[in-house]
């Protein structure tokens, strides 16, 4: 082997090392259980699968009321968990009552928001942006190996060419950085699939391991929490669900009053947000089988209010989400 192979596969062997070991530091000791619902619907769905899930409570034992065109009614104002006091505080201050704005200010609230932190903090989640530079090594290490195959079969021919004769050349070129440059490419491949995931393998157990312990659920926050709003029986309810997850609002999004000082809110910055699927990176949670979109097909959570898009995370293929720092929620039904 000459020494510009040896040197070659030394370099490919340690940057490979030194991917597998970063991602093993990256992630906390996951604690692989899930607590309730919406710790559930954020795994299987993001951001928006949570608000889904506790819009379809409260609509499916008539706390909430849904007329035309969309426009949300309190009929009482009672909830049960923290979201669903996001959803009665945020259809207070909607300014139409359309459903579909008031999904898209809940999916900004902070009590949703910090289902995802609550996970990531427990390593059933990645956090957005996280993994970014390890992801765009992992990907540069994995191109490098593969332009690498490709000229060293080029120098094997020059080699053998210049050389006259196999005899004189026992051991070619390629042969010798073969093994390194296929590994290097299948670690590299491997790895930045794993820094884009934004559920870790811990998370997909724990929902899992949930969907199979409570199969037997049937209402309705449980079957969207689980399968999304397309699993409901009901068809007004899942048409209600899958129409506002599509819907797009008609200006930007208004602050929210989450606390009675305005500045407050430019002191919880929006991380998550709805991603296509379970595995891919950028903001959030999935669509799932309910059909939802990324953060650019759904709705956009960046406001001026400081949850917009810039530091934090960009969200979709080719689509950044609006302003200052943080991220928007794209949309998951």
């Amino acid at each position: 082997m000459s020494i510009f192979a040896l040197v070659l596969t030394l370099a490919v062997v340690v940057s490979s090392t030194l991917l597998i070991a970063g991602a093993g530091r990256a992630r906390p000791r996951p604690d692989g259980v899930v607590h309730d619902l919406s710790e559930v619907a954020f795994l299987n769905g993001g951001p928006g699968r949570v608000v889904d899930t506790a819009l379809a409570a409260m609509l499916e034992d008539g706390r909430l009321l849904v007329g035309g065109p969309g426009i949300v009614a309190v009929q009482r104002p009672v909830a049960h968990d923290p979201v669903e006091r996001a959803v009665l505080q945020e259809q207070a201050a909607a300014p139409s009552g359309a459903l579909h704005t008031l999904r898209n200010a809940v999916m900004r609230h902070p009590a949703v928001q910090e289902v995802g932190d609550g996970l990531a903090a427990r390593g059933l989640l990645n956090v957005p942006g996280a993994n970014r530079t390890r992801h765009r090594w992992a990907m540069a290490q994995a191109g490098a190996c593969v332009l690498g195959l490709a000229l060293s079969v080029m120098l094997t021919i020059v080699e053998f060419t210049a050389g006259g004769s196999l005899q004189e050349t026992p051991v070619p070129f390629v042969a010798g950085v073969l093994p390194a440059l296929l590994g290097g490419a299948v670690v590299g491949l491997v790895v930045a699939s794993a820094a884009r995931a934004r559920i870790t393998k811990a998370g997909r157990r724990a929902a899992a391991a949930f969907r199979i312990a409570h199969g037997h659920g049937t209402g309705a926050a449980h079957l969207v929490a689980v399968a999304g709003s397309r699993a409901l029986g009901d068809p007004a309810l899942r048409t209600h669900l899958v129409t506002a997850a599509r819907m797009r609002p008609a200006g930007p999004p208004t602050p929210s009053h989450h606390s009675s000082d305005a500045s407050g809110l430019l002191l919880v910055p929006t991380v998550w947000c709805a991603g296509s699927s379970p595995g891919d990176g950028g903001c959030g949670g999935s669509a799932g089988s309910s059909g939802g979109g990324g953060c650019g097909s759904g709705s956009s959570c960046g406001s001026g209010s400081g949850s917009g898009c810039g530091s934090a995370s960009s969200c979709g293929s080719g689509s950044s989400c609006g302003s200052s720092s943080g991220s928007s929620c794209g949309s998951s039904s």
